[in-house]
């Protein structure tokens, strides 16, 4: 399922081979982020054509809408979104996370209301959160966990901990059942490991994880409100922990810079809203050389009258005078252009990563 391909011999960056139903994907990779079975603004196939080797949906937000009968109806979520790219799904833990004011944890269980309309309560378990994502097809399912912001309390890291493990387990207990069917069996489940920035607690989740045998690993519950410095040092003693034949993911990281270190460190696999976000508020990325890069806020004034390109590639046809227009135009296609720039970024200071690794620069 994963092959590590190269070691780097200047530091624990690696390449690999990530096996899914829907084809490899080389590491490290980036995912762009299609939450709501979209990544906003963009077809899939102009995704595919910026780099994208796999994209990440999501399980809370297809549940409520336009909800799991209605995507499995209509052939699962790769037919519904019409890409052919693999496609992991995040478990709805950030949103229980995100969302507290709406939800409750009780046992096993997580009541919430809907963000949409905060009508009728919903209920979500590690096993129903695993049918959610076998009923969307997904190549890649992650466990329901419970992540907290930090900084927090040891003794509050320490029950979403047990809680985590607990929940991880019910879930991987539950797909090696559903594993009989062939299709299913061929679906990825990675585990979280939890524990804050508390080395003894992140230790302990990372063991009581691994102990469960999954598919593959994720460190959560960072880029959460910590300083660069501590998630840094969360990495350096956790990494080496995880089993070296698994693929590594880094949930919701990052900044390029954060994505560079990670890397180094022995992460695999990346996601984050930042360079579609940002690209809805008008700033942009735009390369400056090997792993250089600048961010230009493309509303303010000094663009009005700005004739050179966007960037020198996919958009070298479109001014920064024109996207500036856009908008103060408030116009729709000022979020796809500059949700393509970012991408594309994005998805090239990945591919520049693994060629520097397999060059032993990095």
């Amino acid at each position: 399922m994963f092959k590590l391909v190269k070691q780097s011999k200047q530091s624990k960056a690696r390449l690999g081979a990530l096996k899914t139903a829907h084809g490899s994907i080389n590491t490290p990779f980036f995912m762009p982020i299609a939450t709501k079975a979209a990544v906003k603004s963009l077809t899939a196939e102009e995704v595919t054509d910026l780099g994208a080797q796999i994209i990440l949906s999501n399980t809370y937000h297809n549940y409520l809408r336009p909800g799991v009968e209605s995507i499995k109806k209509l052939g699962g979520l790769h037919k519904f979104m019409n890409t052919d790219l693999p496609i992991l799904t995040d478990s709805g833990g950030y949103q229980v996370f995100s969302l507290s004011d709406l939800n409750k944890i009780k046992g096993d269980s997580v009541t919430f209301r809907s963000h949409l309309d905060g009508g009728a309560n919903h209920i979500l378990t590690p096993q129903k959160v695993i049918d959610i994502q076998v009923a969307l097809g997904t190549d890649i399912m992650m466990v329901l966990d419970e992540c907290i912001a930090l900084p927090s309390s040891k003794k509050k890291v320490e029950q979403a901990l047990i809680r985590t493990t607990r929940w991880a387990k019910l879930a991987k207990d539950y797909k090696t059942k559903l594993n009989k069917n062939s299709k299913i069996k061929k679906q990825l489940l990675f585990g979280i490991v939890q524990g804050g920035d508390n080395k003894a607690l992140r230790l302990r989740s990372t063991k009581e994880i691994t102990d469960l045998k999954f598919d593959g690993y994720a460190i959560g519950g960072l880029a959460v409100g910590e300083p660069v410095k501590t998630m840094y040092k969360v990495l350096d003693y956790t990494i080496p922990e995880l089993p070296d034949n698994k693929p590594r993911y880094l949930m919701g990281v990052g900044y390029p810079e954060n994505i560079i270190e990670a890397v180094k460190r022995g992460i695999d696999m990346f996601d984050c809203v930042i360079p579609t976000r940002e690209a809805r508020h008008g700033k942009l990325y735009i390369s400056k050389g090997k792993f250089k890069y600048d961010t230009i806020q493309i509303t303010r004034g000094k663009f009005k009258n700005d004739k050179s390109p966007i960037n020198k590639t996919s958009l070298k046809n479109y001014s920064k005078a024109y996207l500036h227009h856009l908008f103060k135009s408030e116009d729709p296609l000022a979020l796809r252009l500059a949700t393509i720039n970012n991408l594309e970024f994005y998805l090239k200071l990945m591919k520049s990563i693994r060629e520097e690794i397999k060059k032993d620069k990095l």
